[in-house]
């Protein structure tokens, strides 16, 4: 039974740090490219970050690049997204993604349509 299970969500000040880690059962985890995304109500869910199977490859959404850090212990089968200074935009569910990617350790997915495999997220809330 494949199931991804993210956690370290919670409430912090604008300004603060946070990690989220979403661990992956089920799935043979170094093949697998992973990426988080976040929705709030009445939003269509946003891409945040993206990490190759090796993590030799990473990209992030502007909003967040240079405040946000995504890796990966593929020998604990987790990802993990490492949060600072952050902000009440910040605010939101996030979920964890996992797409298949056996072929290729530098490939990425920006899109929410690429994964297969979907964790039900950790609520983010940041206070101003």
């Amino acid at each position: 039974q494949v199931q991804l299970a993210e956690s370290g969500g919670g409430l912090v000040q604008a300004g603060g740090t946070m990690r989220l880690s979403c661990v992956v059962s089920g799935l043979y985890f170094r093949t697998m490219a992973m990426a988080w995304f976040r929705q709030t109500p009445n939003q269509e869910r946003e891409f945040v970050a993206a990490i190759s199977n090796l993590a030799r490859t990473t990209n992030y959404t502007h909003s967040v690049k240079d405040r946000f850090i995504i890796s990966r212990d593929n020998n604990r089968a987790t990802l993990y997204l490492q949060m600072n200074s952050l902000k009440p935009e910040d605010t939101s569910v996030y979920y964890c993604a996992a797409a298949r990617s056996e072929f290729s350790s530098t490939r990425i997915y920006l899109n929410e349509n690429e994964y297969q495999y979907w964790g039900l997220g950790t609520q983010v809330t940041v206070s101003s």
